[in-house]
Parts: C-alpha cells; sequence; structure tokens
C-alpha cells in the first residue's frame, strides 16, 4: 500500500504551481500594460494631428486628395497585377477597371483642386445616404426606446448635406480638412480613454 505523500513535497508543488501561475499573469499585465501605453501614445498622435488639420483645413484637404489618389493608383495596380493570377476569364474587365483606377488616382495628383471639390460634393452626397438609411432604420425601430435619435441624427445629417451642397464649391476649402480633423480628434480621444481604462484595468 502507497503512503500519504510527505506534506512538504505537496507544499513544493503548490509553491511551484504558484509560481508559475504568478509568471503567466504577470506576463500578461505587462502586455496589458503596454498595450494601454501604445494607445495613450497613439491617441496623443490623433489628437495633434487632428487639431493641426482643423487649423489648417486646407492643407489637410488636400492630404486627404492624396490620400485618396495613391488609394485609386493601388486599387488599379491591384486589379492588373490580378490578371496574371486569374483563370476564370475577366481579363479585359479587371484590365480595364485597373487602368481606370489609376487614370484617376493620376488626375485627383495632377488637378488637387477639382478632385478635392469632387470630394466635398461626394462628402454631401454621402450624407444624404446616411441620413436616409438612419430614417429607414428609425421606421423600423420607432417603438424601441431611443429610437427617436435615429431620427434626429437623420435630420442633422441631411441639414449638414444640404449645407455643404448648397454652398458648394465655396466651402472646398474647410469642409473635408476640418471634418478629417474633427475625425482624428475623436479617435484619438476614445483611444485615449481606452488607454487609461485599460491601465487602470492592469492596476487594480
Amino acid at each position: 500500500m502507497v503512503g500519504a505523500l510527505h506534506p512538504e513535497w505537496v507544499n513544493v508543488q503548490e509553491d511551484r504551481v504558484m509560481t508559475q501561475r504568478d509568471l503567466t499573469d504577470s506576463f500578461g499585465g505587462r502586455l496589458v500594460r503596454d498595450a494601454g501605453v501604445w494607445l495613450i501614445v497613439t491617441a496623443c498622435l490623433f489628437i495633434l494631428l487632428g487639431l493641426y488639420a482643423i487649423l489648417e483645413p486646407l492643407i489637410a484637404g488636400y492630404a486627404v486628395t492624396a490620400l485618396v489618389g495613391w488609394l485609386l493608383i493601388l486599387g488599379g495596380a491591384t486589379h492588373i497585377v490580378s490578371i496574371f493570377r486569374r483563370d476564370d476569364g475577366g481579363t479585359v474587365w479587371h484590365l480595364a477597371l485597373g487602368l481606370a483606377y489609376i487614370a484617376g488616382g493620376v488626375y485627383f495628383f495632377s488637378h488637387p483642386v477639382m478632385s478635392l471639390q469632387a470630394l466635398t460634393l461626394l462628402l454631401a452626397m454621402l450624407l444624404f445616404v446616411e441620413a436616409g438609411v438612419d430614417l429607414v432604420a428609425y421606421s423600423a425601430q420607432r417603438r424601441e426606446p431611443g429610437a427617436v435619435w435615429l431620427l434626429v441624427n437623420a435630420f442633422v445629417t441631411a441639414l449638414l448635406g444640404t449645407l455643404i451642397a448648397m454652398h458648394w464649391p465655396a466651402m472646398t476649402g474647410w469642409v473635408i480638412g476640418t471634418m478629417f480633423g474633427l475625425n482624428l480628434v475623436v479617435t484619438g480621444v476614445s483611444r485615449m480613454m481606452l488607454g487609461i481604462a485599460t491601465r487602470t484595468l492592469v492596476s487594480t
């Protein structure tokens, strides 16, 4: 008959398990703490860039135009490269689409003012679309608590789109840059709150 385990051996095993658990908790906590620090750092960067975009909306608008141009060129190049990896047809279609994307990107770079005007008008159209989506959502959820905020958001969004469309292209110089800056600031603040909450959670 096997005797009972020695108490000292049991204590050693328990200490070893606790040590491994502490190491795991310490490593996980360190990762979460580092993630919180990086969230706060990127939040500060987003807020600074957003404030600069709000103070210099024309420069920010041209930066957005350049970004859209690069995205169009990269999208066109992707379509053209995909031709060599496809065997299901559609070569002419993808080639034409790729060339059209690249031509659009080059146009954005060569005519930044007109491209910024086009983006401003597109923004007004997207605001109208968003307002329509909010109205549909409100009609489907009007009996739900808080559904009235969908209606309020639809009204404000439609009003903003109307103002941009009525004053287009006079508002071109600051609309895109200002809204881009506001988006960066809001993103930065949300990241800041998330980073602070993460560090607080690890500290407790």
